[in-house]
């Protein structure tokens, strides 16, 4: 990794600044909070940086004879992690009652002087909607990044870490979206990551658990459920065995001596493979609980995945459904997890498809802590190869009714913690990043990293104010081109979409790589990812007369989908086996919506191409550069999901295109 090379990001200063100084002095003054808390320095050196740079006069300790001053002042009527600023044309001040509050004000302000808005016009009043805002890194100690496609990792390398100034970056990008938790090693937990929790790494894990305290971040480690066996030298890790149980009371203790500023620990159990309570006969939450309990004393949080299912399918199972995995496992637990547990919960019951529907589990359970999982690596969405911009897609799930109660029961009520008034929730994403000098690979994939910390944050954001603010922080573009790029990533996620899996089904990618089309590549696979295509049909019946699917919704939700004319038709195939020849709402059939759609998505893509190159005077010639390059493999990407799929379903049904276009 070149220590050196690296991208700033949104957080360029001196891109940004560096022809907009006045000959103003300024001053930081403050009321109620400590100059020496580590949080409150952090917030005092970026406001500094920036103003440093705005105003010729320099820093001053006479307030009175400072051309700006900016007071942080401590008030309790504001909510844990929340800002208000207010300003006139000589002095703005940032209120909160708490340093990360100071924080995010700081960056708040920083951000708006970055983008253009005048000193005396800086106002907010925000509060976080989320209690817990996290980053989830797949980075294996090797430095290779599961699911990867930015580079290897910037924390590890030949099993041992970075920590250098690149990673103070990091910190610093995180807390200005408004991240409060990272998890730095990847949930598959194996060879030198089982050794995090050991002296072996508790050196360099309390350093770094350091350096994100400065930026108001817990540093959480995922966790290895094995480890009495791997580490301990026991012979089971069965969570009702006596000694297991104090091997882990005993490791826990051990661990936050090292590593007091740890947040606590992410766990993948019983799933692909990962060993997990239900070798013992015994439940997800008997391992869940067993490991909060010995947490407890020292205030951490463990937090569970639900992506839990039988990855031995067979394929001629019409009745088994992966889909059913995470409801069937963990509803009849409600209730019975500790209050420092958090079920972390997949969007979708599936996979980070680029269409599925909302997981019943969430709202469906009542009783427990939740929170959201997203993916920002384009596992499944292009590889940060091809443009997709996913906020319209975590919107769309936040924004959803899940029927848990008469009201106030949308998906970001219940991870807000709201719904069910529990403190212990919020939203996760596995990250895009990796040690490439523009952190996301496609510079264009940096809207979603910076998306995903601001919509966490504050859940009424539109995708498009989103995109804008990041556009703004990122370029320096016309009006016509801010509003051309806004466009690209608004549409882009229904363009990935089109030339993809239509109609909800979903899949249809190459196994293990999972970056373009292979139709038939999972069908007869032990995974449960199935399209179940006849030569009269697709889709998958998950109604109350095939896997049962639907009916783990709410009724009025259960309803709709399990009735193909009321369904959603973007999830018709998600739901049904539907005929080639049932016309849809608009008048054209199953097998006509394939054939138009994957050719439109593919034009679509060359269109967002060419949006691109209109705007080649305005942007730095490396960016411009790299993102045609980009472009033009999605494109070819594009292009081979349009024909392998129209040919394969051409094939299957014998119904020729209506337009009369090239299908082979």
């Amino acid at each position: 990794m070149n220590d050196k090379n690296w991208s700033k990001l949104w957080l360029d200063y001196d891109k940004k600044l560096s022809n907009e100084q006045s000959e103003d002095s300024f001053s930081v003054a403050f009321d109620g909070f400590s100059e020496d808390n580590r949080v409150i320095k952090s917030a005092k050196n970026e406001l500094t940086e920036v103003f440093s740079k705005l105003f010729k006069g320099g820093y001053t300790t006479e307030i009175e004879n400072a051309g700006k001053s900016v007071c942080i002042k401590k008030s309790d009527e504001i909510k844990n992690e929340g800002y208000r600023i207010s300003a006139d044309d000589s002095k703005l001040t940032i209120e909160a009652s708490d340093e990360n509050g100071v924080l995010y004000g700081a960056f708040h302000v920083i951000k708006s002087l970055l983008r253009g808005t005048g000193f005396a016009n800086i106002k907010a009043d925000e509060v976080p909607s989320n209690p817990l805002r996290m980053m989830n890194h797949w980075d294996n100690m090797d430095g290779s990044i599961e699911r990867g496609y930015s580079g290897r990792s910037f924390f590890f390398e030949n099993d041992n870490f970075y920590i250098n100034d690149r990673t103070r970056d990091y910190a610093r990008m995180m807390a200005s979206i408004g991240i409060n938790g990272i998890v730095i090693n990847n949930v598959n937990v194996k060879n030198a990551a089982s050794y995090l929790i050991t002296e072996r790494y508790f050196d360099k894990v309390s350093e770094l658990s350091e350096l994100f305290a400065d930026y108001g971040i817990k540093l959480y480690l995922s966790l290895n459920f094995a480890s009495p066996i791997e580490l301990g030298g026991l012979e089971v890790c069965d969570p009702l065995d006596e000694n297991v149980i104090s091997w882990w009371d005993k490791k826990f203790k051990e661990v936050y001596e090292n590593v007091p500023f740890l947040g606590g620990f992410l766990v993948k159990a019983d799933s692909e493979g990962r060993p997990g309570p239900f070798t013992y006969g015994r439940n997800q939450a008997d391992g869940a609980n067993m490991l909060a309990k010995a947490i407890a004393p020292y205030n951490g949080i463990i937090i569970w995945r639900c992506f839990v299912y039988n990855c031995t399918q067979d394929w001629r199972d019409y009745k088994t459904d992966r889909a059913r995995a995470g409801y069937d496992y963990f509803k009849g637990l409600d209730g019975e997890f500790l209050d420092n547990v958090i079920l972390q919960i997949k969007n979708g019951p599936m996979d980070f498809q680029i269409r599925e529907p909302v997981s019943p589990l969430l709202g469906g359970l009542t009783k427990t802590n939740q929170m959201l999982e997203v993916q920002i690596a384009q596992e499944y969405t292009g590889h940060q190869i091809d443009l997709c911009y996913l906020m319209p897609m975590f919107k769309e799930v936040l924004d959803f009714h899940t029927h848990c109660k008469s009201e106030g029961d949308t998906v970001a009520d219940v991870v807000s913690g709201r719904a069910l008034n529990n403190k212990n929730a919020g939203m996760a994403a596995v990250i895009n990043t990796g040690d490439d000098a523009n952190w996301t690979g496609n510079y264009l994939a940096a809207a979603n990293l910076y998306g995903f910390g601001r919509l966490a944050y504050n859940t009424e954001l539109s995708s498009e104010d989103i995109a804008r603010e990041w556009i703004q922080l990122s370029f320096d573009l016309s009006k016509e081109n801010e509003e051309k790029l806004v466009s690209m990533l608004l549409r882009s996620r229904e363009i990935y979409e089109k030339y993809t899996s239509p109609l909800g089904i979903g899949w249809m990618v190459t196994p293990h790589e999972h970056y373009g089309p292979s139709v038939d590549g999972y069908e007869y696979s032990r995974w449960g990812t199935y399209h179940r295509a006849d030569h009269l049909g697709l889709g998958v019946d998950r109604t109350d007369k095939g896997t049962g699917y639907a009916q783990q919704y709410y009724p009025e939700n259960a309803d709709m989908y399990n009735d193909s004319d009321t369904c959603p038709e973007e999830l018709l195939l998600f739901f049904h086996h539907i005929a080639y020849d049932r016309k849809l709402k608009d008048g054209r059939t199953v097998i006509q919506y394939i054939y138009d759609s994957h050719f439109e998505g593919e034009a679509q893509a060359e269109e967002l191409y060419e949006n691109w190159k209109s705007m080649e005077k305005e942007i730095p010639s490396e960016v411009f550069a790299l993102v045609c390059h980009r472009f033009e493999m999605q494109i070819a990407n594009a292009k081979e999901w349009r024909d392998q799929v129209n040919s394969y379903f051409y094939r299957k049904s014998g119904i020729p295109d209506e337009k009369g276009r090239d299908i082979f």
